[in-house]
């Protein structure tokens, strides 16, 4: 069929104005990555877009000669796996339990949970209670508080109320009782949601600083994230300053908030595009209710 003369000026329109957002999303982002190579001076000019200017690599090496900033990294990402297999297992079992209308005071524990999305303890009874419960200065004070997000979980049981009943009854006349129902028919139903609750909650614990600054006393425990914003606040230990010559700790001031936004979401960039097929399949499967 031969396209009318308004349906290309309509097509001319639209791809330019989404090549127009492209653009303003990609820009910030390209423009930290430029900064975090170019020099002091060109940096304090404002002469830095979409290409490094006078080019150099010396916070880049002073980061990556500390040691400290491995162990860190290493921790964030034993946070993160940890956390997100604890999110998930209890995010998906309560989520399933809430799906089923058959579950009594299912109404009571769901106005309860969405309850928790507008009204906490507060930080200073949070603090008393991770620390009382020994939780202190541990892993399980930075995966353990956050374990189930609301939001994720009202997505999951919306999923899971969606997926049709005949499959889990003709489940049941086989054999299979409720755990082998959730484990061989529903969750491999439910790959496109699951990815999309993966992807959420390890970008919230990779990027989550709060709770270990809060919690957490010993360098050797904190995550990456700390780390880079002790270098940015100026009260990172020692190590550092001391590696670092005068000269260069001039420069390291000058693009250390962007070597540190680099490589945080460095990460989360490489493993995006695996479950990027997911994500707004398993966003709007689980909203549309």
């Amino acid at each position: 069929m031969k396209e009318s003369k308004q349906y290309k000026i309509f097509k001319v329109f639209n791809v330019s104005i989404l090549l127009l957002i492209v653009f303003c999303t990609l820009y910030p982002f390209l423009n930290v990555i430029a900064q975090s190579f170019s020099s002091e001076s060109y940096i304090n000019a404002g002469k830095v877009t979409l290409y490094p200017r006078g080019f150099n690599i010396e916070t880049y090496k002073t980061i990556a000669n500390d040691n400290m900033f491995w162990i860190n990294y290493k921790n964030t990402i034993v946070y993160t796996v940890v956390g997100t297999v604890i999110s998930m297992f209890l995010t998906t079992i309560f989520a399933y339990a809430l799906s089923k209308k058959r579950l009594v005071g299912r109404k009571f524990l769901t106005v309860f949970a969405v309850f928790t999305m507008f009204f906490n303890g507060g930080l200073v009874p949070n603090y008393v209670l991770i620390n009382g419960l020994g939780f202190g200065n541990s892993i399980w004070a930075i995966v353990i508080p956050g374990a189930i997000s609301i939001y994720n979980m009202l997505i999951m049981k919306s999923f899971f109320e969606n997926m049709p009943e005949e499959l889990e009854e003709a489940a049941s006349i086989d054999g299979l009782n409720t755990y082998g129902i959730l484990l061989k028919i529903v969750l491999p139903l439910s790959k496109a949601v699951i990815a999309t609750m993966i992807l959420f909650y390890a970008v919230g614990h990779w990027n989550s600083w709060f709770p270990a600054f809060l919690y957490l006393d010993q360098k050797e425990l904190f995550p990456v994230t700390i780390y880079l914003r002790n270098m940015i606040a100026g009260v990172s230990g020692a190590t550092t300053a001391g590696a670092t010559s005068a000269d260069n700790l001039t420069q390291i001031s000058a693009n250390i908030k962007s070597v540190t936004m680099v490589l945080t979401i460095l990460p989360i960039l490489t493993i995006y595009p695996f479950v990027q097929k997911y994500f707004v399949s398993g966003v709007m499967l689980g909203s549309v209710k």
